[in-house]
């Protein structure tokens, strides 16, 4: 958000900007948000109790000091210092305007606080701007739940053992690739990717061998499709791709490349043991009448039939 952004309501008319702060403190000292005032120097006149809890400074500090001393260094979200330009006081000052702003503050520790800043003008009895009230909040809790909500949206989108998108992702990948078939005729195909003797490494070797073997055909079938396509896990030891822009060849080819370079991965259980990987690999592309149901259900029988054939192949139809 730019520091003059977002102007609003309201006025603050008293009879003049007193210099005594005690005229505010019982009241002021008691809010929740970091309040100071200012004259149209900008030089501070009151600091609250509040501001001293979030800037670590004293008012012995700041009283009598100018904003444009950078005492809080305020910067914007693309590190612009704003306290010699872009100061949301100044502007409030010069015109009139209330405004409010997403800025950092610098505490006098030497970290920076995200804090909301509203600014208010302060009237004189003429109506003239005689200086400016700043009403800061601190914004670290309110943010750090946003990171936190995003955190729990991406995760239940992401599978947690191999890091790809999960089944849930995966479904919606499909179905938005069918609209867009639908509607523009942009042609895709879904891979469906098993792995071979899974329950016999898991059985032979241990589930720790097994959660390791999915880690690493992950990463293989990553580098297998192309930057542009969704490879996910399905369930278990099956994975899905979603193949956009193609033809039944380029399936094809992009199914046979996940077995060859599964055919070349392996991994290790315990200090000598070398346990190879194999996958079968049924594809299909997109067709009119499909829906999602029926295009991952014509994938997963290809992939069934490469199983029937021997495994470690791709059948693509």
């Amino acid at each position: 958000m730019n520091a003059l952004s977002k102007p609003y309501p309201g006025k603050i008319i008293p009879r003049d900007v007193p210099s005594d702060p005690n005229f505010y403190k019982e009241l002021l000292d008691h809010m929740s948000d970091g309040v100071y005032f200012v004259d149209r120097e900008r030089r501070i006149l009151f600091w609250n109790e509040r501001a001293v809890r979030l800037t670590g400074y004293e008012p012995e500090d700041v009283m009598g000091r100018f904003c444009q001393d950078e005492i809080l260094c305020h910067v914007d979200g693309k590190g612009k210092r704003l306290c010699q330009e872009g100061c949301p006081l100044t502007a409030t000052i010069a015109d009139g305007e209330a405004r409010e702003a997403q800025v950092f503050l610098r505490h006098k520790q030497g970290r920076r606080v995200p804090v909301l800043v509203r600014v208010q003008p302060i009237h004189g009895d003429d109506g003239s701007v005689v200086g400016a009230v700043e009403i800061f909040t601190d914004e670290t809790a309110r943010l750090a739940a946003a990171r936190k909500t995003q955190e729990m949206e991406r995760l239940a989108f992401l599978d947690q053992l191999t890091e790809l998108p999960n089944r849930r992702y995966l479904e919606m990948s499909v179905k938005t690739a069918l609209t867009e078939f639908h509607v523009h005729g942009d042609a895709f195909g879904v891979m469906v990717i098993d792995l071979d003797w899974f329950k016999a490494i898991n059985d032979t070797f241990g589930h720790a061998t097994g959660d390791q073997a999915l880690v690493e055909a992950a990463k293989t079938l990553l580098g297998a499709v192309r930057t542009s396509d969704i490879v996910g896990r399905w369930g278990g030891d099956e994975f899905l791709a979603v193949i956009r822009h193609v033809d039944l060849d380029i399936v094809t080819r992009l199914a046979e490349r996940c077995c060859a370079l599964m055919a070349q991965t392996s991994i290790k259980s315990g200090e000598r043991e070398v346990v190879s990987l194999s996958a079968s690999v049924g594809g299909t592309v997109a067709r009119r009448d499909d829906t999602a149901d029926t295009l991952i259900r014509r994938a997963d029988q290809m992939m069934y039939s490469s199983k029937a054939a021997g495994r470690g192949r791709a059948v693509v139809k």
